[in-house]
């Protein structure tokens, strides 16, 4: 593991890692000692800011946490504590709450284990003693419900709202919903208020929760626990193996991976999309215990498990807001357009997606795309779904994306929805992912308005933005010191531009990369950053037709008052015009005229965020991968039309033929194109330059489709032996087919390309034809939208994974010429 910064408290080590734990540390406000954490992270390559270190500025941010902070304070806490009291034999007479907090539903007590975490959150961010005195209120209470555990006739340590016997139930498999997912909620509040407030009795009543978990779970055999894990469990392995981190004591992990679920882990670690009809997020917070657990033990197959999901759930589970899942439950992969309903992208699920995203950044700095996703979902779906109207943030339970959707919100004492009690976290922890450090280093993640307390380099830096009305961010520098400043470079933007005291800077400003500003700061010193958006639109996967408008990261709806929608209406792109209001547009649709403005602007109305767009034939020159970055994930369209490849399965940066190219390890490296990325064409070519460093037979060079029966591919070995192109619609045994000579070179740079247009496919080794046919009527509009475009990989999972390199490729919807061919390599291109 990468050695932490000797400057670096035993709390600031705890916050990178055990919480993922928490957002943040208490130490700025109030008295009580700060947890200290008894073992520091594997695997961590930067680290996270307390939430005492980062104040939120004026901002949307700001105004939902304070709406939130509102709610908190009014909350009665002995409504809350009702149920709890009530199962022990304890006298209450508090209103019992309703909704999911009502006494006779099973999931009852999980909305007090958030309201923990919120109101510990809550505390570190603004130093507001009234909300360690409410969570002080709830630990204590709880303390004498836990303590009266054996009285009731539970086994000792048992805290909840509802009787054990319900995790009996859970043993035996039978139908119960849910408890050890009400449980985690509570051991996670619990911690948290141990962490972010100082309270040393939140921790005593936690281990006795846990003393109790590994009770239940030690009695039980292998088998029987993974039949249990059937049953939606939470983050069980989370916060058990935070627990351990907190603590040392092994028990706690060896109780934590009792929570390990083969069924689910087990295609992940192979890197399989298994996810079709399970429970989305009961499936994420596991995911998390998977990457707490790799940074608890080392052990990379749980690492290998969350960047996996991660990079499955984002590229094929995903709708244009950040969200995911339809009814609750993933679907088939890369279906979007044609899971589009009122109950899509429940909030739970971003929620977890980017403490995710956020553990998976601190294991790995480098992946900008993280924080270029975490900053899609923030915006167009977290901070989307609180009820501005509200005085107390009401909160979505979904948001609904069908044409005509309307989003609807909780309520303060009927509602209690698993969202209700993630909204309550969500908002009151804005600060956590801003920035992050590692020894000199800051990251600067996401544009938000606030002001960070860097105290161990002695700096404070003020963010000032208006960000996304204005595509631009201030740095005001109090303080001096040397210190580098790595400032996201989003994948959205192009021509971003840096200033340090008005004088442009001299950086590389790859988009979906940081840039490097590294420097001796003084007192007054001003970052300026500009981030300059375009409108664009994303095309569904499963159907180019069906369109998301987006201008940066920030999508656009439809606004539609009370009007219903039977179907998504048609939208004309060239209408699309902006107005004297930032980020509003109008545009003519099928339904007459229409403004479009942020999503998460969007209330109180009817809306459609996805439009139907009449197909357009590709530009001729489609995409260009020169492959020059030199960190991150992601390699960027020369052409400018915004189609971002992304490196995946651990392909890594390498020397080119020129400047640098991707390398492919063949061992499931390779590089993920957009989706329909030659959607519509006619004729097409795909030039690049490939160096081999061993010929598989059907390793893939290019493999463009929709799983085996609809794809087209060139392999630089087939079981002839030779390099051979093909394309089919029906599978292999529909294949059309060019054969070259010979197996394509091995060990040296090689320039490869195949054009097809009006039946006839040619291929080009090195400039000069190598084969060419005049029987290939398929084409790639036959082939649809295609959905897994992929250099170095096959549509069939048996085939080998490419070994070697692949610099500047480049695709075309026309046919280039054989003298076109022959310049490009001949000039190196």
């Amino acid at each position: 593991m990468p050695e932490p910064s000797r400057n670096l408290s035993r709390r600031t080590l705890l916050m990178a890692g055990a919480a993922g734990l928490a957002s943040g540390a208490f130490g700025a406000f109030g008295t009580r000692p700060a947890a200290a954490a008894s073992r520091p992270d594997f695997g961590v390559a930067a680290y996270a800011f307390p939430l005492t270190a980062v104040r939120l500025l004026g901002g949307p941010f700001a105004a939902n946490a304070g709406r939130t902070h509102s709610y908190l304070s009014f909350l009665d806490p002995d409504r809350m504590l009702h149920t709890f009291r009530r199962n022990v034999g304890l006298a209450s007479s508090a209103t019992p709450c309703g909704g999911w907090e009502s006494p006779t539903t099973e999931l009852r007590g999980h909305s007090t284990g958030h309201l923990l975490s919120a109101l510990s959150q809550a505390y570190a961010s603004t130093g507001t003693a009234a909300f360690t005195t409410k969570s002080d209120y709830l630990v204590a209470e709880l303390a004498k419900c836990q303590a009266r555990a054996t009285a009731a006739g539970y086994n000792a340590g048992y805290l909840s709202a509802f009787p054990e016997s319900f995790i009996d139930r859970v043993e035996a498999r039978q139908q119960v919903w849910a408890p050890y997912y009400t449980l985690h909620k509570i051991m996670a509040g619990l911690l948290d208020a141990h962490l972010l407030t100082g309270n040393a009795q939140a921790l005593t009543v936690l281990l006795g929760m846990a003393a109790w978990v590994k009770l239940r779970c030690d009695r039980l055999g292998y088998t029987q626990r993974q039949n249990m894990l059937d049953t939606e469990f939470g983050g069980m392995n989370e916060v058990l193996t935070n627990l351990y981190q907190l603590t040392g004591d092994p028990a706690h992990l060896a109780t934590a991976q009792y929570f390990d679920h083969a069924e689910v882990f087990d295609p992940l670690a192979a890197g399989n999309d298994a996810l079709n009809g399970y429970h989305a997020n009961t499936q994420i917070p596991k995911v998390i215990g998977a990457i707490r657990e790799y940074h608890a033990t080392g052990t990379t197959r749980y690492r290998d498990i969350a960047v996996a999901f991660w990079d499955i759930v984002i590229r094929h589970h995903t709708y244009a807001i950040g969200g995911n899942s339809n009814g609750e439950y993933f679907k088939a992969p890369d279906r979007i357009a044609s899971e589009l309903s009122d109950t899509t992208c429940e909030c739970c699920n971003s929620y977890n997606m980017l403490k995710l995203s956020r553990q998976l950044f601190l294991t790995d700095p480098s992946r900008a795309d993280r924080m270029d996703f975490y900053e899609r979902a923030l915006y167009n779906h977290v901070l989307a779904s609180q009820d501005p109207g509200s005085a107390h943030g009401f909160q979505c339970y979904y948001v609904p994306l069908r044409a005509g959707g309307i989003k609807t919100y909780s309520n303060d004492y009927n509602s209690f929805v698993c969202c209700h009690g993630t909204g309550m976290e969500s908002n009151t922890k804005y600060g956590d992912s801003i920035y992050f450090h590692s020894g000199d280093t800051l990251y600067v993640n996401l544009f938000i308005p606030s002001e960070l307390t860097w105290a161990e380099r002695g700096l404070t830096i003020r963010q000032e933005t208006t960000f996304p009305e204005a595509p631009s961010t201030r740095l005001t520098v109090s303080g001096s010191g040397a210190a580098t400043f790595r400032i996201r470079i989003p994948s959205w933007t192009s021509g971003a531009q840096i200033r340090v005291n008005g004088a442009t800077q001299a950086l590389t400003l790859t988009p979906g990369t940081y840039a490097a500003l590294t420097r001796t700061w003084s007192s007054g010193d001003v970052v300026d950053v500009s981030l300059p958006t375009s409108l664009t639109r994303e095309s569904a996967p499963d159907d180019a037709t069906v369109q998301a408008v987006r201008v940066g990261p920030i999508v656009l709806a439809g606004a539609y008052g009370t009007t219903n929608l039977g179907a998504l209406p048609a939208l004309d792109p060239a209408t699309i015009a902006a107005t004297s209001t930032p980020l509003r547009y109008t545009a003519t649709a099928s339904t007459g005229q229409v403004t479009l403005k942020p999503f998460h602007q969007t209330h109180e109305e009817r809306y459609t965020v996805y439009w139907r767009v009449a197909a357009a034939p590709p530009q001729p020159f489609v995409a260009h991968y020169r492959f020059d970055e030199t960190s991150g994930t992601t390699a960027a369209d020369a052409t400018g039309n915004g189609r971002t490849a992304t490196l995946a399965g651990g392909a890594t940066w390498t020397a080119g033929r020129a400047g640098n190219a991707v390398g492919l390890g063949g061992s499931g490296q390779h590089v993920a194109l957009p989706a329909g990325i030659l959607a519509g064409a006619t004729a097409f070519s795909v030039a690049l330059w490939v160096r081999l460093d061993a010929a598989d037979t059907w390793a893939r060079v290019f493999d463009f489709g929709t799983g085996t029966t609809a794809y087209v591919f060139l392999t630089p070995r087939s079981s002839a032996g030779t390099a051979r192109f093909a394309v089919s619609t029906t599978g292999s045994g529909g294949e059309q087919r060019l054969d070259a000579p010979t197996v394509l070179p091995i060990g040296r740079w090689t320039h490869v390309a195949v054009t097809a247009a009006g039946g006839t496919a040619t291929l080009y080794v090195d400039g000069a034809q190598a084969a060419r046919t005049t029987g290939m009527t398929l084409r790639p509009a036959d082939l649809g939208s295609t959905t897994r475009n992929w250099i170095g990989r096959s549509q069939y999972s048996g085939d080998p994974y490419l070994r070697g390199a692949v610099d500047s490729l480049r695709i075309y919807s026309r046919a280039l010429s054989a003298a076109e061919i022959a310049d490009l390599h001949s000039t190196g291109l």
